[in-house]
């Protein structure tokens, strides 16, 4: 199994849970030059860079800049959002 065989590559934002247990995994694409709108997680989460570059931004301003194997932290109650640098592939852990 792969990542990108969860997405439709036209799809310039998809999400997929893959893992369900304690918590969940979902497996999150965003191609270049494209946007995950601002929202808010109720619950911590850990945010990983599988392949590509992403620039992570949250309302207390901070700004990352995500590439390969990079992660962060989310927390929560804070608005924050994603703008694809290159086609990338993340996973969302909660």
């Amino acid at each position: 199994m792969n990542l990108r065989n969860n997405h439709v590559e036209e799809k310039p934002v998809s999400a997929l849970a893959i893992f369900k247990g304690e918590g969940t995994v979902t497996a999150l694409q965003i191609l270049k030059n494209q946007h995950l709108k601002e929202h808010i997680t109720k619950i911590p989460a850990l945010l990983i860079c599988v392949i590509g570059e992403v620039g992570f931004e949250n309302e207390s301003g901070l700004k990352e800049t995500l590439h390969s194997g990079d992660y962060i932290n989310i927390e929560p109650n804070v608005k924050h959002w994603l703008n694809g640098h290159l086609d990338s592939q993340l996973l969302l852990l909660k």
